[in-house]
């Protein structure tokens, strides 16, 4: 069983979390910055997901309170939509409304620098994502079937 990889994308910085491979645990796995070189960006997420066994990947999609699409939601759909052309990887929009807010609570009383904090509450964020996606993962699945 492969890994799931969860992403909190931004404009261009993305907090990256790992599942483990059982898809018990979510786990920070770090930042990454966009590149104007899109060659570049394709190879990180290529080499990622090889390295590391990816089977899926899930982004959080910022949709607005009311549940509607915005700008930011679209944008988020056209990433998702290269990065699974590019991984080969199903990609799956989560919906992450509120997980930013989360991870700020999460971090209270952090006394590291602003770019220090925003890295943190970045992989907070994909990993309160994962976590929620692989929640629901298990719950879909003790569901039994109905015969």
């Amino acid at each position: 069983m492969g890994r799931i990889l969860a992403i909190d994308y931004g404009d261009r910085h993305l907090g990256l979390a790992l599942s483990d491979p059982l898809h018990i645990t979510a786990q920070p796995f770090g930042n990454y910055t966009l590149k104007e070189d899109e060659a570049e960006n394709m190879a990180f997420f290529q080499r990622l997901v090889e390295e590391k066994q990816v089977e899926e990947i899930v982004i959080g999609w910022p949709l607005r309170l009311d549940g509607s699409e915005g700008r930011r939601a679209e944008i988020t759909r056209e990433f998702a939509s290269w990065l699974e052309k590019v991984t080969g990887r199903p990609v799956t929009l989560w919906d992450e409304r509120l997980t930013t807010l989360q991870a700020l609570k999460k971090l209270e009383g952090f006394s590291g620098s602003f770019r220090e904090k925003k890295n943190r509450e970045d992989q907070l964020a994909a990993v309160i994502i994962l976590e929620a996606y692989l929640e629901k993962k298990r719950y879909d699945n003790d569901i039994p079937e109905n015969n």
